[in-house]
């Protein structure tokens, strides 16, 4: 058995917030659990038992109460909290435990100075937002869009809108007009909330004509807000304006729209998902501080553009009290040890950021606890695509061995992980720690029953409150339907492999739909990249897996790009092949091995396996991924006159 990297304290129970819970549980509940496990168990079965406890223990605003908690527990539509009206921005506005001249929202930019906002400076220009939306006549249900950064103006209008029980959306900057459009037509936004550019490490990016072309593309906008970020605005502008106007929270029901977030839209339009109110709130609620141990004192950050879910999952910081840090431009300027150097200036307690980035710092061989001072870090959080056991071993050798590593699996259709950490449990290379509370996700065969300590389809067995409220536009539900509960009725397939292993920690290898399948034996695309992409002459990498129609082994394709000034020879495929024979298994093997100057990217930074697999078995580039959502859309190029030679 490989050991632990991390084990917790002894007193873990004494300071942690999953701790607090569990005693709160004894003495509120009558309920005793005697491991992580145990309450896990519990949380996946007496689903109502759970959800009701989270509710009261973090006390909940509810300006009319909920008559049951889960009278429905069917798949898809179950219904959580009936009768119940609340607020999710009044509970991220409670800030519990955080005096009003605290800093809780400090904004780091590569375009302006930081801008630090106070407990009561956040309530008062959430305040004056929210009047200056209804100035312009957002009321309840209309759609709020923001073309903005990772920026403190962001949260505030974010949370203003949903104060006025209005619907938010983002994209970030980056995003070209198609991208943005495809998003935004299908839902109609009232309001556009823009920056004329942003700075990307020392390169300024200008975006008016990109806004004017999402104004003219949008006939439903009012009213546009420009705000000239370039030349160092801070503030909402024309929102912003004072006013005696109160601050008030819509009561909306448990499931009324909160925001709407996009699949990433690699084939097809992007999937308009609808999340709620309730549900978010209880999910981050949840996750926050029972899983991150995050709570008063604490400055959390996660690297995020105003694109990807990890944005919103930021944005709930202070709901639980904790400080939040944003950070908007490159962090590989001027070298990848800017955030970590960002943390130290931040006071950071918790470092939130992807895979890919902690790989590329173990590659380029920064040693963070000696680019800066690390020492008020006590959690760092992984995400975005599976860490591999070397990341794992990297983070506690040069960062700190003492904090707790939280590799957390989940998605943009819950808005969070369903698989985590938890400081009740070790923490050991490669292995994300454990499946979240309220999130019973099981591993399920082809035929549709459970495995363990076995390869499976990661599902979700029972309903969770931030399973979203629908996709907008789908009236009837069937898109809905045809992308979670087709392959199994009745549970939520998520579209990822994963291994639940004995001891309850989960491996995820990978999307089930860009599968691997060699004669049988199913292998996961994570562990092709840690090997290859651990290689000093690699610096990216995608596998697929042709199948052949007549049954046979089919086609394994790997695509290497090469450090500058290196090409593939006999060599070097050679040495490839030695490595995932090594390290793997003969089936790892590739038939063949191609350079390419560039892995195609979605905008949030995650490989496109499955549209390059259908580019290489004939599907028109246009077809198989909508380019304005891809980073590197001049990628494609490649796998296409490859299609045709071939």
């Amino acid at each position: 058995m490989t050991e632990a990297l991390w084990t917790p304290p002894a007193d873990v129970r004494q300071r942690s917030r999953i701790g607090d819970y569990i005693g709160w549980l004894e003495r509120e509940r009558g309920l005793t659990f005697s491991s992580y496990d145990e309450l896990w168990r519990w949380s996946t079965t007496d689903l109502a038992g759970f959800w009701s406890s989270i509710w009261d223990y973090f006390e909940v605003i509810a300006h009319d109460q909920p008559t049951d908690v889960l009278p429905d527990a069917t798949m898809p539509g179950a219904r959580w909290f009936p009768g119940a009206t609340l607020n999710y921005a009044e509970h991220v506005l409670r800030m519990p435990g955080v005096a009003d001249d605290e800093a809780v929202v400090l904004g780091y930019s590569q375009t302006r100075e930081p801008v630090v906002l106070t407990a009561a400076q956040l309530r008062e220009q959430v305040r004056r937002a929210r009047a200056g939306l209804r100035r312009l006549g957002v009321g309840e249900g209309d759609r709020v869009a923001a073309y903005l950064p990772n920026i403190p103006e962001t949260v505030v209008l974010m949370l203003a809108t949903a104060s006025l029980g209005a619907i938010f959306s983002s994209c970030a900057p980056e995003f070209g007009t198609r991208s943005v459009t495809d998003r935004w037509q299908q839902i109609s936004p009232k309001v556009l909330v823009a920056v004329d550019g942003y700075r990307y490490g020392e390169k300024l990016i200008d975006r008016t004509g990109e806004v004017a072309a999402i104004q003219a593309a949008l006939p439903s906008l009012a009213h546009t807000v420009l705000l000239p970020y370039t030349a160092g605005q801070v503030g909402l502008g024309e929102l912003a304006a004072d006013t005696d106007e109160p601050m008030a929270y819509a009561a909306v029901p448990f499931a009324h729209p909160l925001y709407v977030l996009y699949s990433s839209g690699t084939t097809g339009l992007p999937k308009p998902i609808v999340h709620g109110h309730g549900g978010i709130l209880l999910e981050h609620l949840k996750m926050l501080a029972l899983h991150h141990d995050l709570g008063p004192g604490d400055r959390y950050f996660w690297f995020s553009t105003t694109g990807w879910m990890m944005w919103n999952y930021l944005v709930s910081g202070p709901a639980v009290g904790a400080a939040i840090v944003l950070f908007d431009g490159n962090p590989a300027a001027p070298d990848l040890g800017a955030l970590w150097r960002l943390a130290e200036e931040a006071g950071m307690t918790y470092f939130g950021t992807s895979a890919p980035y902690l790989l590329a710092c173990r590659k380029e061989g920064i040693v963070p606890r000696e680019v800066a001072d690390l020492s008020k870090l006590r959690g760092l959080g992984s995400t975005g695509a599976p860490l591999p056991a070397e990341g794992f071993g990297w983070v506690y050798e040069n960062v700190n061995p003492d904090l707790l590593l939280l590799s957390l699996s989940g998605g943009t259709d819950v808005c969070t992980g369903f698989v985590g950490g938890t400081p009740l449990n070790p923490v050991y290379p490669g292995e994300i720690a454990a499946r979240c509370l309220g999130a019973k996700v099981e591993a399920f065969d082809p035929t549709g029953h459970p495995v363990e300590n076995a390869l499976g389809e990661l599902v979700i067995s029972a309903p969770m409150p931030s399973m979203p409220v629908g996709f907008w536009g789908d009236a009837d539900g069937s898109r809905y339907r045809e992308a979670y509960f087709d392959v199994f009725p009745g549970v939520w397939r998520h579209g990822d492999w994963i291994t639940i292993t004995e001891r309850g920690t989960c491996v995820i290898t990978g999307r089930s739909d860009a599968t691997l399948n060699r004669g049988g034996v199913r292998l996961g695309t994570a562990e092709f990249y840690s090997v290859v992409e651990g290689m000093a002459e690699v610096a990216d990498s995608v596998v697929v897996h042709l199948e052949d129609d007549e049954g046979g082994a089919g086609e394994l394709l790997l695509f290497v790009v090469l450090q500058p000034g290196l090409a593939l020879d006999e060599a070097l495929k050679a040495k490839i092949a030695r490595e995932l024979r090594t390290a793997l298994s003969p089936r790892h093997i590739p038939d063949v091995i191609y350079q390419v100057n560039a892995v195609p990217r979605t905008l949030s930074g995650k490989k496109l396996e499955v549209p390059v697999k259908r580019i290489l078995t004939g599907t028109p580039v246009d077809a198989a991924a909508a380019k304005g959502a891809l980073a590197n859309p001049e990628s494609l190029l490649a796998f296409e006159t490859l299609a045709k030679s071939r």
